[in-house]
This record gives C-alpha cells, structure tokens and sequence, in this order.
C-alpha cells in the first residue's frame, strides 16, 4: 500500500499541515462536504478545491488519509490553524482536480466502489 509521503514526493507537493505520511487505502475527489461524509472511506486521500475550516473536520470524521487543495488554492487561515491543531495533513498542488486524479491513479489508488 501506498503512502502520504510517497504521494507528496512523486506529485511534488507542498505539505502545509499535518505529517504527510499514513497510509492511503484509495482516493475520493469532491466539493460536497456531505458527499465526502456519505462516501469517502478512512484512509482516503481527499481531492478538492476547497479552502475552508470545514474540510478539516470532515477529514477528521472520516478518518482521512490527507487532503489535498487543487490548482494552487491556500487553506484560509482557520482552516491551516485548526489542521495543525487536528493533525491533518493539507497538501497543495498547483494542478487541476483532473491531472491529480490521472496522476494518483497512475501510482495505483484507486477510488471506492459505491
């Protein structure tokens, strides 16, 4: 199984909070905090373009395995404090929800069945 760390090396992203290094059991990408909650699994690395504090109490409930913000986007700066606070991992990346789903799929994760 794939990790954080091996992630954020391979697609060079820039850790902002968190360790960056538990293992990952598959992806989910959306901007619905309620389908994040409906169906993303623990250890799920988390795709998205949003920025505020409640990302990261849904990748607390959800156990998740990170988040990662999408085309160059910050966490606001609540969001970034409470992350540390939660120890959860936000990374960024400058490319499209797109390119990072292809990318994450290549170093094979892989989404949940529904």
């Amino acid at each position: 199984m794939i990790n954080m760390k091996e992630i954020v090396t391979e697609l060079g992203l820039k850790v902002v909070s968190g360790e960056a290094d538990g293992p990952v059991s598959g992806g989910y990408s959306s901007d619905l905090l309620s389908d994040v909650i409906a169906y993303a699994q623990k250890d799920n690395v988390w795709i998205t373009l949003q920025t505020h504090i409640n990302i990261v109490a849904v990748a607390n409930l959800k156990e998740l395995s990170g988040i990662i913000l999408v085309n160059g986007r910050q966490p606001e700066d609540a969001t970034l404090k409470k992350a540390i606070q939660e120890n959860i991992s936000i990374m960024i990346s400058n490319m499209s929800t797109f390119e990072i789903i292809g990318r994450l799929y290549s170093l094979g994760i892989r989404g949940n069945n529904k």
